[in-house]
């Protein structure tokens, strides 16, 4: 580690903690949806939560803004304890949830003001704090404009200024990008990036995104099944892999080659699944050509061979087994149905 990258972790673990939570669960009947987690979230900082759909990312969030009462465990949010003082705890954070929640029958300066008024917030400033949200997200020349006739990244901008409206210490964003074209995702990105660079905010937000959470998060929390598998920056998530990993197809599924690989000088750990052997190398350039050179030397035959560099994805493959693009095909197929269904009813 570096001189430098020693300063910025101890710079790091003395910033105070805005979210602490200690052993959190919570269940519906017999279904454990969150289990026993815990973590800490940095003044400043945006933690993420990386999983599929039902890991218990949205639970959580839902628990740690009272709008669900835990099961089990605790946590304090600016120093607040959730269940004890559920009202203070409301008025410090805001949300910008999973599902649109704007009434597409009102403006988008009147949804912000609804907001404001839920809150308490008066009049004489909920109007003007409006519309300088609505520049903040670039809506001011919509601002007058039913949400009906505001395209998906309009209404996400949206749903994020509404969430802004309190003031909060802490931002919670529940998949903020979800099923939003390339284009848009970017530009929500950018206004993420803004609220801490330039409002020193701190946010928490959930994703199935890997894009996302590599770009965006200080640090990640990959949870599954209601677990946090691991915690840790995503260059530490990259590094925990422990190398190169390399993938070779062989037509012949017998006999299994996996201890001949892992024998080979600079290969780490060896995988089979089917005709595919997933290693891990010191140098995958160099362990390459040996291990092709001792599946031809077996009289076997090399169908494909590929070299990545540590990737989150990699890494939440290591960690729970499995990979979550199929997870996000078929999330951007659900949002399609969904969609769809919204307009047959209007």
């Amino acid at each position: 580690m570096s001189n430098q990258e020693s300063v910025k972790q101890t710079e790091y673990s003395q910033r105070p903690s805005i979210v602490k939570v200690e052993n959190l669960s919570k269940s519906f009947g017999s279904l454990k949806a969150v289990d026993g987690v815990s973590f800490e979230v940095k003044e400043g900082e945006i933690f993420g939560f990386l999983g599929p759909n039902g890991a218990g990312k949205s639970t959580t969030i839902n628990v740690l803004t009272t709008l669900l009462r835990a099961s089990g465990g605790k946590a304090e949010i600016a120093g607040l304890d959730i269940q004890k003082h559920s009202t203070e705890v409301r008025r410090s954070v805001g949300v910008v949830p999973q599902e649109y929640t704007a009434d597409e029958d009102l403006t988008g300066l009147q949804n912000i003001i609804l907001c404001a008024d839920l809150y308490g917030i008066p009049r004489s400033n909920s109007r003007s704090h409006a519309i300088e949200l609505l520049k903040l997200v670039e809506l001011e020349d919509a601002a007058n404009r039913k949400v009906s006739t505001y395209s998906g990244g309009m209404r996400r901008r949206l749903e994020l200024a509404c969430g802004l409206i309190n003031y909060p210490k802490l931002l919670f964003l529940d998949e903020p990008t979800l099923g939003l074209d390339v284009q848009t995702r970017a530009a929500v990105w950018k206004y993420i990036r803004m609220l801490k660079e330039s409002y020193h905010m701190t946010l928490f937000l959930t994703t199935h995104y890997l894009e996302e959470a590599d770009s965006l998060c200080d640090r990640i929390a990959i949870i599954d099944h209601g677990h946090i598998i691991k915690i840790g920056t995503p260059d530490e998530l990259k590094a925990s892999i422990g190398g190169d990993v390399i993938v070779v197809g062989v037509v012949e599924t017998e006999p299994d080659i996996s201890s001949d690989i892992a024998k080979i000088n600079l290969v780490k750990d060896v995988k089979k699944s089917g005709g595919e052997y997933r290693v891990k190398s010191e140098i995958g350039e160099e362990a390459s050509i040996k291990i092709i050179d001792m599946i031809r030397s077996r009289g076997l035959h090399v169908t494909k061979i590929s070299l990545t560099k540590p990737t989150l994805d990699e890494a939440y493959l290591e960690f729970t087994g499995r990979t979550l693009r199929e997870e996000e095909t078929n999330r951007m197929a659900m949002m399609s149905q969904r969609m769809t269904m919204r307009r047959a009813r209007s």
